[in-house]
């Protein structure tokens, strides 16, 4: 295992690793407050793929993950670790075929899964979860958000009382924290605490815009720059990711949505376009875009304004990983003004601007949206 990790260059631990490692080796029931991007997945990782007897049968480990994205590559992050081990592990999620998945769940010793897949393959028959030792819970609170919750009791509920089980969130307060306390026993508690403060190496800009035309033009701009880099761009639906990308396809930005109605495998398209640079715009809602680790995007750029505090934080760290620098941008309307303000003064960015930069509709913008509404306020008369 350490020629693993040697492998890829990882000699030294990250926060959370040496937080965490020893007490899971240990065999104790952990909770975890931690965020993407801390190193969190060779936390339980490594004393997973230590504590798994090679020889065993059947799934031993059992890692829930919210999004298919995220249970990918949690796979890849983990899977040589395992191998070094002489251990099989493998995902299973919504939006592939059910016939290759019961076979690499039949031969697996670790098993990676979303709640909804999971209660479809034991529905069928397809998988026990009666010698799981391990159970991880990874970005827990994504998972109730999503409403998982139900989902998630009844597979805990299938697995042995004496298991071990590590749950990680990137909060321990409200609901996360009492369905945490409800799966395990006498948990030691870690919080690393890193979303909390400013990064850094990570830019953060705020532009005030006078309108969505003006957003749109300004958009465009920044993506058409010689600087741009590989940007990731969020929205807050499916329907503004489809909507946006072919207004900037229109423009002569060459850009890919990946978004929940999306079948598994245009999402797995688009995320290795963007990944090799043949397209350098990736537009994305929050819950798709969860999990992305991507080392080299230059630039996250809050399209539509995030929903909360922990929002903002899980966007705009999809930029600056891996020691990188980055840049994050919002664009900010009037009425979005003071809601901005309360979440960066919370984390911490006094350094910023005291109001946001003021970015003007062009001139043709806002003679084209004049029209625009003369035109409905005609039609509305008319009837």
């Amino acid at each position: 295992m350490v020629d693993a990790l040697n492998a890829r260059s990882i000699t030294q631990p990250f926060p959370v690793q040496e937080m965490v490692v020893r007490d899971a080796l240990a065999g104790r029931d952990l909770l975890v407050q931690s965020p993407t991007g801390s190193g969190k997945t060779l936390a339980f990782g490594i004393p997973m793929v230590d504590l798994l007897d090679p020889e065993g049968q059947g799934p031993r480990a059992l890692v829930l993950a919210p999004t298919r994205e995220l249970a990918g590559q949690i796979v890849v992050e983990l899977e040589a670790l395992a191998t070094a081990r002489r251990l099989k592990i493998t995902a299973v999620y919504g939006g592939v075929g059910f016939g290759p998945q019961i076979a690499a769940v039949r031969r697996a010793d670790i098993l990676v899964a979303t709640p909804g897949r999971l209660e479809d393959l034991i529905g069928r028959g397809a998988v026990s979860l009666d010698r799981i030792q391990l159970l991880v819970l990874d970005e827990a609170d994504r998972m109730l958000d999503m409403g998982f919750r139900p989902a998630v009791d009844r597979i805990v509920d299938q697995t042995p009382s004496d298991r071990q089980t590590l749950f990680f969130s990137a909060t321990l307060a409200g609901a996360a924290g009492k369905v945490a306390a409800s799966y395990t026993r006498e948990a030691r508690a870690h919080t690393h605490a890193e979303p909390e403060r400013k990064e850094a190496n990570i830019e953060h800009r705020f532009l005030s815009v006078d309108s969505q035309g003006a957003k749109l033009e300004h958009l465009v701009t920044h993506l058409s720059g010689a600087d741009a880099g590989r940007s990731l761009v969020f929205v807050r639906t499916k329907r503004g990711a489809d909507r946006l990308v072919k207004r900037l396809r229109s423009r002569s930005v060459n850009a890919v949505a990946m978004h929940g109605d999306k079948s598994q495998s245009q999402r797995e398209r688009a995320l290795a376009r963007f990944e090799r640079g043949e397209v350098m715009t990736l537009v994305a809602t929050d819950v798709a875009a969860r999990g992305i680790d991507i080392p080299d995007v230059a630039h996250v750029i809050n399209y539509d304004a995030p929903e909360d505090r922990e929002s903002y934080v899980h966007r705009v760290g999809r930029t600056g990983r891996a020691g990188r620098t980055g840049t994050g941008i919002s664009f900010v309307l009037a009425e979005q003004a003071e809601e901005m303000r309360r979440i960066t003064t919370s984390l911490g960015l006094t350094d910023g601007p005291s109001r946001p930069e003021r970015v003007a509709a062009t001139a043709g913008t806002s003679s084209a949206s004049r029209r625009r509404r003369n035109r409905r306020r005609r039609s509305r008369a008319a009837a």
